[in-house]
């Protein structure tokens, strides 16, 4: 989940623990340099090793079931997929005052996904699409099942149910709450009962990497697992719109209630954090008043 570049120390995390770190389980690597990268996540701390490696940190627990399932399964996915994810290369554990596992990976080249980036919307949304698809074509035995290590992704939207009525709740006079009760609803009753596929969980503009202006890589499959792939269609609002979202809505495909879950999805998340930025940030409440408005649009459309 990327968020924006963060000044180093985060989370107790700085390049002098990774530093100590490398150097202590990994000494083959110790006198390679550590930096930070330039635009940093959430739930990790990403720092470059040397020019050909990055070490990723998990920021609290609840990140670092994220350690184990990427070793086990990028490698496996890896192969059926059109451009290039993390490789795993080792894995670190607790030390130097660090308390969770911790991993090294290969770098990725590339620059973070933006639209001045991209020199065609509209063919870049079909290269999500295809890699949705090729993902979803992996074969998902023994893969992990959608739950508390993927905050839910891949499993009924309902889990936020209570979340996104207080939101509602809160908001109130300030949006369309009917109109978003109505999109909300109707994700509900929209229930899932396919067999289950491989989801990112979290496919945003912040997770993907251009070369060229075209698709190169995708990372961070910290929310990923098997079950409903419904949440990776959320990119359609926040990322894609008009020619592009049709482009990526036709190349993607899925059934029209895989649609409605995805807008519950994307609802659920652009209320929850309206509710934190209305009254303290206007550009980010700004951003999210659009998806919100670009889900109602979208549901009244499909009827």
């Amino acid at each position: 989940m990327v968020e924006s570049p963060h000044s180093d120390g985060r989370a107790g995390i700085d390049a002098a623990l990774v530093k100590r770190l490398v150097a202590a389980q990994f000494p083959q690597w110790s006198a390679l340099p550590v930096t930070p990268v330039e635009v940093d996540g959430w739930d990790n701390r990403t720092y470059r090793l040397g020019d050909e490696m990055t070490v990723r940190l998990p920021t609290a627990a609840g990140y670092v079931p994220a350690v184990d399932k990427e070793d086990r399964w990028l490698s496996v996915l890896a192969p059926s997929l059109p451009v290039a994810i993390p490789v795993p290369l080792a894995k670190g554990v607790p030390g130097e005052g660090y308390r969770f596992s911790w991993s090294i990976r290969g770098w990725l080249d590339g620059e973070t996904a933006s639209l001045d980036r991209i020199g065609d919307l509209s063919g870049f949304a079909v290269s999500v699409a295809e890699f949705v698809l090729a993902l979803q074509r992996v074969d998902a035995t023994g893969g992990p099942r959608a739950g508390a290590h993927s905050f839910y992704r891949g499993a009924s939207p309902a889990h936020y149910d209570d979340q996104t009525r207080r939101s509602l709740a809160a908001l109130e006079g300030r949006i369309d709450t009917a109109r978003a009760s109505a999109v909300w609803d109707a994700a509900l009753d929209a229930t899932w009962s396919g067999p289950p596929v491989w989801f990112h969980g979290d496919l945003a503009s912040g997770n993907l990497l251009v070369r060229d202006g075209k698709l190169s890589a995708v990372i961070d499959f910290g929310t990923s697992g098997v079950g409903d792939p419904a949440c990776d269609l959320v990119i359609a609002w926040t990322m894609f719109s008009g020619e592009s979202r049709e482009a990526f809505r036709g190349a993607v495909g899925q059934e029209p209630a895989t649609w409605a879950r995805a807008r519950g999805w994307a609802l659920w998340k652009a209320l929850i954090t309206l509710v934190e930025d209305i009254d303290r940030d206007e550009r980010r409440a700004a951003v999210n008043r659009r998806v919100i408005d670009e889900v109602l649009a979208d549901h009244d459309r499909a009827g």
